[in-house]
């Protein structure tokens, strides 16, 4: 089930919609639509950021188009260990253990014994909330 996508049409995304974007899970910042041609269809350029690294992409495609939608699973996890902004965690599934990086907006909260939320995404796994004991 890790780094599953689903087709979703071009036309039908949204704001805060999820897309892969060259192999790049990124979250949707604006969406515009320009009418259709002549002959044509109708583009739709998407502006997207990236989950994992922050930057901004730009894609136009036909209206009629699908692209891929990241299928993302939320999961918790025990920290084990903090060493500088890495956390070694434990899934609470699985009791598989890993490293995540630990964002600067978690940097206080996250402790050793406290329970995060991940998310996996297209294989690769982050850290988004401390989860209140």
């Amino acid at each position: 089930m890790t780094g599953s996508t689903v087709p979703k049409g071009v036309g039908t995304l949204q704001k805060g919609n999820y897309v892969v974007i060259d192999g790049i899970a990124s979250v949707v910042t604006d969406t515009q639509t320009s009418r259709p041609g002549k002959h044509g269809h109708a583009k739709v350029r998407l502006e997207a950021v990236g989950i994992i690294d922050g930057k901004k992409r730009q894609v136009v495609l036909p209206g009629h188009d699908s692209v891929d939608a990241p299928i993302i699973e939320k999961k918790n996890a025990q920290v084990l260990s903090i060493s500088g902004a890495m956390a070694n965690v434990m899934d609470s599934e699985t009791y598989e253990t890993f490293d995540l990086k630990i964002p600067d907006e978690l940097k206080d909260e996250c402790v050793e014994g406290s329970t995060v939320v991940y998310w996996v995404i297209l294989n690769d796994k982050v850290m988004k909330q401390i989860k209140a004991e």
